[in-house]
């Protein structure tokens, strides 16, 4: 399978799908490694215990093989 390191779909997982999809999830970033960064998905800020935080349930920017060279290159910018 061409790109294989790029896509891994764990739908053994409790949690599978984490999102509404059309399409295969890709589990690889499961915990979104841009999640302390500015992440070009679909992201929103919410008010939760006082605190302002990043709400990315309706985010699926890390769940796309296509991502993944974008991914790569922010993590690599710090």
């Amino acid at each position: 399978m061409d790109n294989s390191s790029r896509f891994f779909a764990n739908k053994d997982c409790e949690f599978y799908p984490c999102h509404e999809s059309d399409s295969d999830i890709n589990c690889l970033f499961c915990y979104c490694p841009l999640y302390n960064r500015d992440c070009p998905g679909n992201y929103e800020m919410i008010e939760r215990s006082g605190r302002t935080i990043k709400s990315c349930k309706d985010c699926t920017f890390p769940h796309k093989s296509e991502n993944y060279d974008v991914i790569m290159s922010l993590l690599r910018r710090d």
